[in-house]
């Protein structure tokens, strides 16, 4: 039973009192004679054994430790009682099915959204911004009521330069959800917005509407786009000059390396990975 801690008289008020602060002990009552128990022991050890940051998966011997058994006011076996801060929140008693076992633990264990949550959360914190953006608009897709999964999305399409697309996330959200969190990134899209229409990107917009066939104008201008994330006004220039002139190599080769900058999974890369793929072939 290496997935789960043995409760005994000298680590009980340690275990049960202490360690139930911080995180939530399920302790599973067994006896040997008692095959039933036996049972559902090993399957709560199994289901466990990958949450032990969540639930701490304890057992009580009650043929060694029938004191602790009697102090819960155990009646029969099998018998798990989950404690938070010292006190009993919930438990199972009697034969289980795989399926009631995983209903039970459903209620305390962290769901796909929280894990998904997590994970991007997590990869933003790292700066790995591109590998977030698939993982919580997966947990989007999954939920696109919930505020905290609608606020990690927004501050990635931010990032992104998705600005218009976090703009309209941002104005989803519900004034009762609209914490220190959203303020920030408010202030963030604030200055996403300053930045993508800045004078040096509108003095080339002015030149290129004087000079319109002026091809390295338009190189100038995409790499402008592309700097301050208006990944769509970048790829739109360089593919109308690809697909004016095939062998125009250096704006294929900008073209390549905006797609590539793209997080995996965007929308924008399949769109125009799809239509060069077309205009070659």
């Amino acid at each position: 039973m290496t997935n789960s801690l043995a409760i005994t008289l000298e680590n009980f008020q340690q275990v049960i009192l202490e360690e139930s602060k911080t995180q939530l002990v399920l302790v599973d009552f067994w006896a040997q004679t008692i095959p039933e128990s036996v049972e559902l022991r090993d399957k709560l050890a199994h289901e466990l054994a990958t949450h032990r940051d969540t639930i701490l998966f304890t057992t009580v011997d009650c043929e060694s430790q029938g004191q602790i058994a009697q102090q819960f006011g155990i009646q029969g076996l099998p018998t798990a009682v989950l404690v938070k801060d010292g006190q009993p929140l919930d438990g199972l008693t009697g034969p289980q099915t795989d399926e009631t076992i995983s209903e039970f633990l459903a209620k305390y264990l962290p769901n796909e959204l929280d894990t998904l949550l997590a994970q991007a959360k997590a990869l933003l914190a790292d700066n790995k911004v591109a590998e977030a953006f698939p993982v919580i608009s997966q947990a989007y897709q999954l939920d696109n009521e919930r505020a905290d999964i609608k606020l990690v999305l927004a501050n990635v399409y931010i990032q992104t330069g998705k600005v218009t697309e976090a703009e309209a996330l941002l104005k989803s959200i519900k004034m009762i959800d609209q914490d220190s969190e959203y303020q920030s990134l408010m202030a963030k899209l604030e200055l996403a917005l300053q930045a993508a229409d800045s004078p040096e990107i509108q003095a080339l917009e002015q030149q290129i509407k004087a000079e319109p066939d002026n091809i390295e104008l338009q190189h100038k201008l995409a790499a402008q786009y592309s700097q301050v994330n208006r990944n769509a006004d970048a790829l739109t220039i360089l593919f109308r000059l690809v697909q004016k002139d095939g062998s125009d190599i250096t704006s294929k080769d900008l073209l390549l390396d905006v797609l590539k900058s793209l997080p995996d999974g965007d929308a924008l890369a399949t769109q125009y990975r799809r239509k060069l793929y077309t205009l070659m072939y």
